[in-house]
């Protein structure tokens, strides 16, 4: 089946407006998120989706496919789907959200994901977890842990430390990776399936999905990714880039 990512980006952002265009090491961050996704040998197309023409501006500039959506949407996955309307995506295409602020991941973790769903045709969203060990990253509420079961399917996420751990040990959790596969016509579903109790808790939006019933399957993967929420992770990820 047809498989495309769709990177969504746009300029506002409460901690750090603009931030697709903050520079690294002489490129936009929107550019090595990009040029990371196109390392993919199993896509078909790479498309970044905005609101904003200054993203639109300098996406077309290095050279990449670029499709402009509304200025209303209230989340990423929103934007997903109006860009698969806009690319006249097929129902049972496959398409890959690779945050804009993801601007280093293992290019092969997104084949992985692509793999299941085309593996089980009753799948219907995929995303990564990878095991820490690191109780103090456990404690961050900007880490989203994943619980699931022996099958592979999502239990819960939550941004509080998951589970807890009793009787002490050595204790592991299973950080999120914020990179979602799903089937088109499932995509377009979700965006109108009304938020849950648990979403509005916790502000994660896949949790909209497992409480309306529908299976998130998870990939284990020993890699990770490099992800700027802050202009301090600017720095962070030009270290990463220069070892």
């Amino acid at each position: 089946m047809p498989t495309v990512a769709i990177i969504p980006a746009r300029f506002g952002s409460t901690r750090f407006p603009g931030k697709p265009l903050a520079p690294i090491l002489g490129k936009p961050l929107i550019q090595w998120t990009y040029e990371q996704a196109m390392q993919v040998k199993e896509l078909d197309g790479v498309w970044v989706a905005t609101d904003d023409k200054r993203i639109k501006g300098c996406v077309e500039a290095f050279g990449g496919h670029v499709v402009m959506t509304r200025d209303d949407h209230p989340s990423g996955s929103d934007r997903l789907a109006e860009a698969a309307t806009l690319l006249d995506l097929a129902p049972n295409d496959l398409v890959i959200n690779i945050q804009g602020d993801q601007p280093v991941f293992p290019p092969d973790l997104i084949s992985r994901l692509a793999e299941v769903l085309n593996r089980d045709p009753e799948v219907v969203m995929v995303t990564p977890v990878r095991q820490i060990n690191d109780a103090v990253a456990a404690a961050n509420p900007n880490v989203v842990k994943a619980v699931f079961d022996r099958a592979g399917r999502a239990l819960y996420f939550s941004r509080s430390p998951l589970p807890f751990w009793r009787d002490g040990g050595q204790a592991y959790f299973y950080k999120h990776i914020g990179i979602y596969a799903y089937r088109v016509q499932f995509l377009k579903e979700f965006v109108h399936l009304p938020a849950g109790r648990w979403e509005e808790a916790e502000k994660l939006e896949q949790l909209r999905a497992l409480e309306h019933g529908y299976p998130i399957h998870i990939v284990e993967t020993d890699k990770d990714t490099q992800e700027v929420d802050s202009p301090e992770d600017l720095r962070k990820v030009e270290e990463f880039l220069r070892r």
